[in-house]
């Protein structure tokens, strides 16, 4: 089941094809919404600049119109015509002088800037002030009659100030005015009439409004943030700007909404500008509930669909585990009954359908383990006449070279080993007994070959574990007959054992000629087969017993021994106990 979808993750798959498009539906909802925002937004700040920037001409264009109704004045024109017939001040003169300067006070004070009004006469190279009449530098004079406003910086520490001005000269289009003029009105005010009326536009709601023209300056409301103000007129100066523009801008990966107007009267650029962060916060906020509201909406669904898991879906995969341990022949499987639901009802009649299946493979087991008693007993006695073989044809042939103490050391070694073969009706012996016999084996073919020396290294707490019957007694007979009688010069056999993580290995070991790795893979092929004449049947019985005895977990394994031959290792488990000794 693992590799299908549970109810649990079809039920969340459902869940999130129905909030997706809910999702979805208010995203885009959301991106429209905020679009227009945007272009409302957009339209409303450039009608309030376009308004402001109104205001500023109208007072500008007022202003220039000063000179022109001052020229026409019927004392500035009286004045004229005085200083033309003489260039010296008589009483009626002077108080000429303080009527004109009286008007240009009563000027300057109709409105609410702060402007400056000034008159030349440049037949005397007098300049008459609201408070002042003095000579003036004509080069000066000539060097600023430039038409339309002129605009001049004026450096006063950190704050940039500038001075426009407009001049009206009479009688018009005459040639260098400075030298020939009759008249020359001029009309100043500074900057700072203009900042305060940022300053005045700032206090309505509007974020951070300059002045700005290239090549020029910048005007700046009293409380600005002069750093973010230099950044943004630096993006604006990147492009050319149009007479109305909307832009966006980022700086320090914070967008700006920037809004700009172009006065037709100084050509300045009215500059106001917001982070979209502040107009889009109560969308961000919306869409913050609405995405919160939506994950707790999953949540609750899942928690949902967990419990409908958790009741439907565990337990019909627990039958089904259940279920397919029965089909592996496991029948100590059982399904723990939770509840009091339908569930648990087939729980209950799943436990009683194994436990009855369980009593009637029992029973059929026992007769297997029967069968397999009966195959042990059968390759015992296989072993049996081949070792019964090889003991009487060596006595005959130390009675052919009348050798007495052998047959009679050959007898006596005989007569044990009958004894400890006659007891067959022990499944298991101590591994003490079996190394004795053992040892009988090889004092009598050391009578046959005085070459064979043999070492026995086995732990005296290992010879007290009892092991099955004649199981190490074929390994060395093998070692003798094809190891060291093939082999004119070997003679040597060693036969060890340890105990090591629950498992016990014998090894029996030899110097003779040994075996290839092609040989021994071949060899152990055939063990996990069928007998045949050329393999010999004491290896193969050896092997079918361990398997018979302990399954998968006990064999045979071939290597190449250190002494030259061939090294044969029998492992099992020993805290595991025969099956036949646990079934009796």
């Amino acid at each position: 089941m693992s590799y299908r979808t549970n109810l649990f993750s079809k039920m969340v798959i459902l869940i999130l094809i129905m909030l997706i498009p809910v999702v979805l539906l208010y995203w885009y909802s959301n991106h429209k919404t905020t679009a227009v925002l945007r272009t409302e937004l957009n339209r409303s700040n450039s009608n309030q600049l376009e308004f402001f920037q109104n205001q500023v001409n109208t007072h500008i264009e007022l202003l220039s119109s000063w000179p022109n109704l001052l020229i026409h004045d019927p004392d500035i024109a009286s004045f004229r015509r005085i200083f033309a017939e003489s260039r010296y001040f008589d009483l009626d003169a002077i108080n000429l002088v303080k009527r004109i300067q009286n008007k240009l006070s009563i000027q300057e004070s109709s409105s609410n800037w702060e402007t400056k009004l000034y008159l030349y006469s440049p037949s005397l190279g007098r300049v008459i002030s609201e408070r002042d009449a003095r000579t003036y530098d004509k080069q000066a004079l000539k060097e600023s009659l430039i038409s339309g406003w002129d605009v001049h910086k004026i450096e006063d520490g950190q704050n940039d100030r500038f001075k426009f001005s407009w001049i009206t000269v009479s009688p018009y289009g005459i040639e260098n005015p400075a030298e020939n003029a009759e008249t020359i009105i001029k009309l100043e005010f500074d900057s700072d009439n203009i900042r305060d009326m940022l300053d005045k536009f700032k206090g309505d709601g509007r974020h951070d409004p300059f002045y700005f023209r290239e090549g020029t300056g910048v005007i700046y409301n009293r409380t600005s943030d002069r750093t973010l103000t230099n950044q943004l007129i630096k993006e604006l100066s990147s492009h050319t700007l149009q007479d109305v523009e909307n832009r966006t801008i980022v700086i320090g990966n914070e967008p700006y909404m920037v809004n700009s107007v172009k006065s037709s009267t100084t050509g300045w650029y009215l500059v106001d500008y917001m982070p979209l962060s502040d107009i889009l916060k109560p969308i961000h906020q919306s869409n913050q509930l609405f995405y919160s509201a939506m994950i707790c909406l999953l949540l609750m669904s899942c928690i949902a669909a967990y419990l409908l898991y958790v009741q439907v879906q565990v337990p019909v995969k627990q039958l089904i585990r259940g279920f397919q341990r029965l089909k592996q022949e496991d029948y100590s499987v059982r399904i723990e009954p939770k509840g009091r639901n339908e569930f648990s009802f087939l729980s209950e009649r799943f436990n009683s359908m194994v436990e009855k299946i369980q009593q009637l493979f029992e029973h059929v087991y026992l007769e297997q383990i029967h069968v397999r008693e009966a195959r042990l007993k059968q390759l015992q006695s296989q072993i049996n006449p081949h070792f019964f073989y090889n003991c009487f044809s060596f006595i005959t042939s130390m009675a052919k070279l009348k050798r007495v103490d052998a047959v009679v050391a050959m007898s006596h070694n005989l007569s044990r080993y009958y004894r400890y073969t006659t007891r067959q009706e022990r499944d298991v012996v101590p591994l003490s007994e079996e190394i004795e016999f053992v040892t009988n084996y090889l004092e009598i073919q050391r009578m046959r070959m005085e070459r064979i020396h043999y070492t026995l290294d086995l732990p005296e707490d290992m010879l007290r574990i009892e092991v099955p019957p004649l199981i190490v007694q074929p390994l060395v007979e093998n070692a003798v007959i094809h190891g060291i009688e093939a082999d004119a010069e070997a003679g040597e056999i060693r036969v060890s054992g340890e105990q090591r993580d629950g498992t016990l290995f014998l090894i029996v070991e030899d110097d003779g000629q040994g075996m290839t790795q092609e040989e021994r893979e071949a060899m152990l092929i055939k063990l996990a087969g069928t007998m045949d004449q050329e393999m010999g049947c004491g290896l193969w019985n050896v092997n079918q017993r361990l398997q018979l005895r302990y399954g998968g977990k006990g064999g045979i394994e071939l290597a190449e021994s250190e002494l030259g031959g061939i090294r044969v290792t029998l492992s099992w488990p020993v805290e595991q106990q025969p099956l036949l000794k646990d079934k009796e």
